[in-house]
């Protein structure tokens, strides 16, 4: 009887890298290949470049206390150029995959309640003083530390509860998912399409895209989640094109039948000249004589922790899904990566688009193979062509890209098994932190429950050592931050 022979592995020895790139960026050492992280940075752009165009529309729609608004391309232009270069850099210096670009709800914070009282220069000064703050929190250890007080549970139901925040995103950009026109007079907030329905064109496409990716990923055939997305488009386009479906919006009134922010047709202009007449239109110091000191003092005590604890969430949730935290629940160059994203988020400010931070969308990219920074580098760039190619990248519809971020959300809610649900000391923390995230469509919002749910609980318990020192001090911040609406209708 012939005996066979022992199996050998094509996979390259992760201790004998190809190059000097691959040593650089450790893509042996981390288990992937090139194929895979361009896939990887590819399906990441996918499922967040609506931010060039949702960015602007944001800021855009606003005006500031003197009643001037900002250029719309402009705020495109700009939007595209700060996430192209810090993606880039986070892929250079933190080597990480996880893209960067303005965070939604900062923006949002900017735009209607902090530029309404002063200039937009000064607005996005607040905000690039955000940044610096936390840029010397990371430099003297400060950020890491608080990061690595968190317990490895806690930091664990983080990820899941951003696995469910994707889904939830998904379900509502895609339309799936809507709230009830009359919700007051109803027990139910939210309903499924529209009137409970699967009526639109949209929404079918949505639906077909996203069985089309959970096949694919079942067979685990490669690229399952970027060949769905590229599926959804095509499908998206040739519906536009026969059934002439036309956007959300038509002439200012609501079209519920309609596309939720890209129409699906091919451009009939690919390249055109970025306007970026805004960066560097910004001011630090004159918020604080025009509104008093105690106004501008509040609104970045909110931009800072809103960033800090977005960011540590994300790259727990990306690293949890690409397998690459350490025992402790960190991944590897934490600081660096703390660090970039402090950089993006004065970048944002200095640039007009407001606070860039990570991406729990990257997520995406991850589940596409990416392990190393090398993912950034293709998704950085294609964010600067997107400054020329702005109408080509206008062609994908949320309800093509959110077909990724539920599927992304089942592949993070996995790690839920790796919680002891038997010790209700963590795991009434751990659930509050999961169960918030969602419900309130906030990052902050669930860490912040779950922090200050974990330090009350093992007070109670009289296991006060159990806990971090500086986790009491994180706790008392959130409570501060949850307080916060209160404290200025007394104080200002």
């Amino acid at each position: 009887m012939a005996i066979a022979p022992p199996y050998k592995s094509n996979a390259p020895d992760p201790a004998h890298p190809r190059n000097g790139f691959d040593r650089f960026f450790e893509i042996t050492a981390r288990g992937s290949t090139l194929s895979r992280e361009v896939r990887g940075g590819l399906a990441t752009f996918f499922t967040m470049a609506y931010i060039v165009v949702l960015n602007p529309l944001i800021l855009g729609g606003a005006v500031d206390g003197d009643g001037k608004k900002l250029s719309i391309p402009a705020l495109a232009a700009a939007t595209a150029l700060v996430a192209g270069l810090m993606t880039i850099l986070m892929g250079v210096v933190g080597r990480f995959p996880m893209a960067l670009a303005a965070g939604l709800g900062v923006n949002a914070l900017v735009a209607y309640e902090i530029a309404p009282q002063m200039t937009w220069a000064d607005a996005m000064g607040l905000v690039v003083i955000e940044g610096v703050l936390i840029a010397i929190l990371v430099l003297t250890g400060l950020r890491t530390a608080v990061f690595r007080a968190v317990p490895t549970q806690l930091k664990t139901a983080i990820g899941v509860g951003i696995g469910l925040f994707l889904t939830i995103i998904g379900l509502v950009d895609a339309g799936f998912v809507r709230r009830v026109p009359d919700a007051s007079n109803t027990t139910v907030p939210v309903g499924l399409g529209i009137n409970g329905k699967i009526v639109s064109w949209p929404l079918l496409v949505f639906v077909v895209g996203l069985l089309i990716t959970i096949v694919l990923v079942v067979r685990r055939v490669r690229g399952a989640i970027l060949i769905g997305i590229l599926a959804s488009t095509v499908m998206a386009v040739i519906v536009e094109a026969v059934a002439n479906v036309g956007p959300s919006f038509v002439n200012g009134k609501p079209n519920p039948h309609g596309w939720a922010l890209n129409v699906p047709e091919l451009p009939k202009k690919v390249v055109d000249v970025p306007d970026l007449s805004l960066l560097g239109n910004f001011n630090v110091l004159d918020s604080w004589t025009r509104v008093g000191w105690l106004i501008p003092l509040m609104f970045v005590f909110t931009l800072l922790i809103t960033d800090f604890f977005d960011t540590m969430g994300t790259m727990v949730a990306i690293g949890q899904e690409g397998s690459m935290l350490d025992e402790r629940g960190t991944p590897p160059r934490a600081k660096e990566i703390l660090l970039v994203d402090s950089i993006a988020a004065a970048a944002g400010g200095a640039a007009s688009v407001s606070s860039n931070t990570s991406y729990v969308e990257s997520a995406a990219g991850v589940a596409e193979g990416a392990r190393t920074g090398v993912a950034n580098l293709v998704t950085g760039v294609l964010f600067l062509l997107a400054m020329f190619l702005a109408p080509l990248s206008l062609v994908v519809p949320f309800e093509a890209a959110s077909t990724a971020l539920v599927v992304v959300g089942f592949l993070m809610m996995t790690a839920v098994r790796t919680i002891d649900w038997t010790d209700y000391e963590i795991a009434i923390p751990a659930f509050l932190t999961i169960a918030l995230m969602p419900f309130t469509y906030s990052i902050s919002n669930g860490i912040g429950a779950g922090v200050i749910s974990f330090v009350v609980v093992k007070l109670a318990k009289g296991k006060f050592r159990e806990v971090h020192p500086l986790l009491y001090g994180v706790a008392v911040l959130f409570v501060l931050y949850f307080l916060r609406g209160p404290i200025e209708s007394v104080v200002l």
